[in-house]
């Protein structure tokens, strides 16, 4: 159980615009753990909440009383028979099980936006759909089996025949009472009415009544309340889930109109002709991602009201493909568009149209003033007055002075979003708020008797509309549901069933302005599951929820708050932060968490320590002398004691010494000063290349530097070495401390330095760790304008990029191993560099493995050795997909990433040049 308060402020917020802070935030493994939760909340008459990736909008995922969260286990994933159906709990990440699907064909049926964030509890528990499933292949539908635990601690699978009779037997109220619910609802032919005609359409608001007509068995029935029921009935433990198929062909399209009635009048028509998505667009979701790079000039052109649609076939063969959009050319034809329909089957234009879609979101949320909140909403209309209801949302945005508002959504199901910059911080915002709200809810329920949520669900946002949504008869069915089921209102209270009527203006979250990166950010969590520290201390999105919790402590005068979250911030938030910047890659609006913690570790620095720095960046030789000392002392006393005996002496230490380092056997030698001699003294007639060994591979990897000169002695490539390479850097060890001023001297150094050995930028330079060349073209800011002009005129190549476009193509490969294993680096994956890592990989060994779940080893160049916690943590999700299978070799581009995942594996991880010096002659 986690009570400090830096844990408890780390859960406060989700990706919604609701704040509570939880009592505790607990982490259960099991079943049996679940149930002592529920035994312990009942007794001290506590709330438990679960939360599995906390991506809902609605603000069902948060809570001021027990906050479980499920994100660090309950993950697995079993696809079973041959892929039909999938085995999943909780905390698995959707894009995760069709990551594990894909060799079948097979997806699940929800495809959220927020697929690769959200986890399988959320994505039940809220009826997830998204762009293409429809009401046909959401959450309810898709489901076969569920195991789950009811507040009163019973366990329930509707996969053993024998719970059937338990249900019966062991929870006989509960199911009587099912059964009661279901003969009230079955025999008002009015409800019946109503609730099948709200499932013909995307609707999460409330509990699915469906349940109660489309099964029989009580415990069926409960089931199926469940999935949808926001985390208010019971803990799913388990899911077993029907796939569908994952099309391989595809033919996408984007289709512009006058208006928005021009665009929506079309979608019956597109969707008769077997269009698998239809996206709506507005003007001003148009022109929020007209400066998108790649989006055609045209777009600044359009009429004031355009829209457009993007619309995609998909199918399981190219013939079946061809033949669904043959015969969707007519209705094409005669539909009023601006422009021709341009279908592609190119994958680069197809990106961009579902990036010109997937952008309007994180466009305007990073446009947004500070201090304001992004808020989206999504709705549901009748599809055949679609178009009116889009000119009506955009005229209480005149109305209500959302200027920036904009209107997207999934046509096809009549499921519209929107997109507004909204300010919670004064009573006069919220009431604007509060205002708006009335209107739009008025607008959807009373003109055109639509859905408040057609994906996002109740959740705070609208559980105080459900009965008017529904009507009485219907809340009456979901009440009683609620009482059944949970009789002490314990299990996520005040969703989807409240008595607080202003819940959807209580409980707001307010955004102080605090600093650049922190403002920008909307709190998705879309950067978690790429964070190496995200099982051991903080995420990204937390450590920003942290940073604004400082800030409004400190706007309320709150010191003793402040005071005690600063002090756990500085271990939590920034000492174990690998600042890799991984989590930018997945950030909608471009946060590198990893810059915003450099600048904390620069402002925490004092000048003694800065000066330290700088003098240690000067003298780098001997640091450098002194490592490679130090390293052969270890060697030495290992061959005299045991293996062991570096390992337990520094762990010794460590206990007295908290900055002590820990010893690695897969440490290996330093290269020798005569392997560098050797290259000076030696020269070919073949093309030139400025070796620029990093100081890591010179200190601790002799292997990797003599594999690096062999490989271009068999390809003829002729080895310059900078004059004074020893105590030459990149700078990395400086920038990731947040030394600037060492970190600019080092940087300045090495350019002056490369510009000499390489004549002036005539000869390219090569660096042989990935992340120590993402470090160099990145340094341009810090050199001084003479170096900057220099930079600018050298060629600087990453051994990846090396290999695969000079040395393959003159290095004669004869002894091809069956099967090998990559660890691409981070700098891999910004850099761009993967298909050349696979280019090395396909002309070295007949199999090439780069793991789904490969990501940063939370190295971060030396922070491993100081926790060795982080990276353990780190590598669990990718050593655990390795260790399924056994290789020839593994490789990677970085000594210390190679030395974590060699730690974490268990196997010997190597220089990818060492791999290419084996198969070749």
């Amino acid at each position: 159980m986690k009570t400090r308060l830096i844990d408890r402020y780390a859960y406060a917020s989700d990706a919604s615009h609701f704040y509570l802070v939880p009592k505790a935030v607990v982490q259960p493994i099991t079943a049996e753990e679940i149930q002592r939760l529920f035994a312990v909340s009942q007794e001290l008459n506590i709330p438990i909440t679960f939360r599995a990736g906390g991506t809902s909008l609605s603000g069902q995922a948060v809570s001021d009383g027990i906050l479980a969260d499920l994100s660090n286990y309950w993950r697995k994933v079993i696809p079973e028979n041959n892929g039909e159906t999938v085995r999943v709990e909780p905390g698995a990440i959707g894009a995760h099980v069709n990551i594990h699907l894909k060799k079948f064909g097979k997806k699940i049926g929800p495809d959220p936006a927020s697929i690769n964030a959200a986890m399988m509890g959320g994505i039940l528990s809220n009826n997830s759909s998204g762009m293409c499933c429809g009401v046909v292949n959401n959450s309810y539908h898709t489901l076969k089996h569920l195991t789950f635990v009811l507040p009163n601690g019973q366990v329930f699978s509707t996969e053993r025949k024998e719970d059937y009779d338990r249900f019966l037997r062991d929870c006989k109220e509960v199911a009587n009472g099912l059964l009661v619910l279901k003969q009230e609802v079955e025999q008002n032919k009015t409800l019946v009415a109503r609730i099948r005609k709200k499932y013909k359409q995307k609707n999460t608001v409330g509990y699915c009544m469906n349940a109660f007509l489309d099964y029989e068995h009580p415990l069926d029935i409960l089931a199926h309340v469940i999935i949808g029921g926001e985390g208010t009935l019971a803990f799913i433990a388990e899911a077993v889930l029907n796939t569908i198929p994952d099309f391989p062909f595809k033919m996408t399209g984007m289709l512009y109109f006058d208006s928005p009635a021009e665009a929506c009048n079309t979608i019956a028509a597109l969707r008769d002709t077997g269009a698998e998505a239809l996206e709506f667009m507005d003007r001003a979701s148009l022109r929020s991602v007209e400066n998108m790079p790649g989006v055609p000039d045209f777009i600044k052109t359009l009429p004031e009201q355009a829209s457009a649609i993007l619309c995609e076939y998909q199918e399981s063969t190219q013939e079946r493909l061809d033949t669904k959009y043959e015969m969707a050319k007519p209705t094409l034809a005669k539909l009023p568009m601006l422009f021709e329909p341009s279908f592609t089957q190119n994958p680069t234009e197809q990106a961009l149209y579902w990036n010109i879609r997937k952008g309007m979101y994180p466009s305007v949320a990073g446009m947004r003033a500070k201090g304001t909140s992004a808020l989206m909403e999504d709705f549901t209309f009748p599809v055949e007055r679609l178009g009116e209801a889009v000119v009506d949302v955009q005229q209480l945005f005149v109305k209500h002075k959302y200027e920036n508002g904009i209107i997207f959504g999934h046509a096809k199901d009549g499921n519209l979003h929107f997109v507004v910059s909204q300010s919670y911080a004064t009573p006069e915002a919220i009431a604007l708020y509060e205002e708006f709200n009335d209107d739009l809810f008025d607008l959807v329920l009373n003109k055109y008797d639509g859905a408040l949520k057609g994906e996002h669900s109740s959740g705070r946002a609208v559980s105080a509309y459900v009965e008017t949504e529904w009507g009485p008869e219907a809340y009456s069915v979901m009440k009683r549901l609620k009482q059944l089921i949970d009789p002490h209102n314990l299990l996520n209270p005040g969703i989807v069933i409240t008595e607080d009527k202003k819940c959807h203006v209580h409980n707001l979250k307010v955004m102080p302005i605090v600093e650049e990166e922190v403002d920008k950010c909307i709190e998705c969590g879309f950067c978690e599951n790429s964070c190496p520290s995200r099982d051991y201390t903080l995420t990204p999105r937390r450590r920003i929820g942290i940073r604004r919790a400082i800030k409004r402590a400190e706007m309320a005068g709150d010191h003793a708050t402040k005071d005690a979250l600063l002090k756990d911030y500085a271990f939590d938030g920034i000492e174990t932060c690998a600042v890799d910047g991984m989590c930018a890659t997945n950030c909608p609006v471009d946060i590198n968490t990893g810059d915003l913690v450099k600048r904390l570790r620069r402002e925490n620095h004092s000048s003694f320590e800065n000066k330290v720095a700088v003098g240690v960046a000067r003298n780098f030789k001997w640091l450098e002398s002194g490592t490679r000392l130090a390293l052969w002392k270890g060697f030495l006393l290992n061959k005299l004691f045991g293996q062991q005996f570096m390992p337990k002496l520094t762990l010794g230490m460590k206990r007295i010494i908290p900055g002590m380092p820990l010893w690695s056997n897969h440490f290996q030698k330093p290269a020798m000063k005569e392997l560098f001699e050797s290259v000076r003294s030696a020269r070919s007639e073949g093309q030139s290349v400025v070796y620029f060994s990093s100081c890591i591979s010179r200190m601790m990897d002799g292997d990797g530097v003599r594999a690096f000169l062999s490989v271009c002695k068999k390809a003829n490539i002729n080895i310059v070495l900078p004059d004074q390479l020893k105590g030459t850097c990149c700078g990395q060890v400086f920038s990731s401390k947040g030394f600037a001023e060492a970190y600019k001297f080092t940087a300045n150094q090495a350019i002056e330095r490369l510009w000499q050995s390489s004549q002036e930028g005539k000869i390219p330079v090569v660096l042989d760790v990935t992340s120590c060349t993402q470090t160099i073209r990145s340094s341009r800011p810090y050199l001084s304008d003479a170096n900057k002009v220099r930079f600018d005129k050298l060629t600087i190549h990453d051994v990846i990029d090396f290999a695969a476009e000079i040395v393959l193509p003159q290095l004669r490969i004869s002894a091809q191993k069956d099967k090998i294993a990559f660890h691409p680096v981070c700098s891999v994956q910004k850099m761009g560099s993967l298909d050349q890592l696979k280019r090395i990989g396909k002309a070295c060994a007949k199999e090439v493995k780069v793991p789904e779940f490969a990501g940063c080893c939370g190295m971060a160049g030396d922070r491993g050795f100081y926790y060795p916690e982080l990276t353990k943590a780190a590598t669990k999700k990718e050593s655990t997909e390795v260790k399924q299978e056994t290789y020839d070799g593994y490789y990677s581009t970085s000594k210390t990433c190679e030395i974590a995942l060699s730690e974490a594996v268990g196997k010997n991880y190597e220089s990818v040049m060492k791999l290419l010096d084996d198969v070749s002659n």
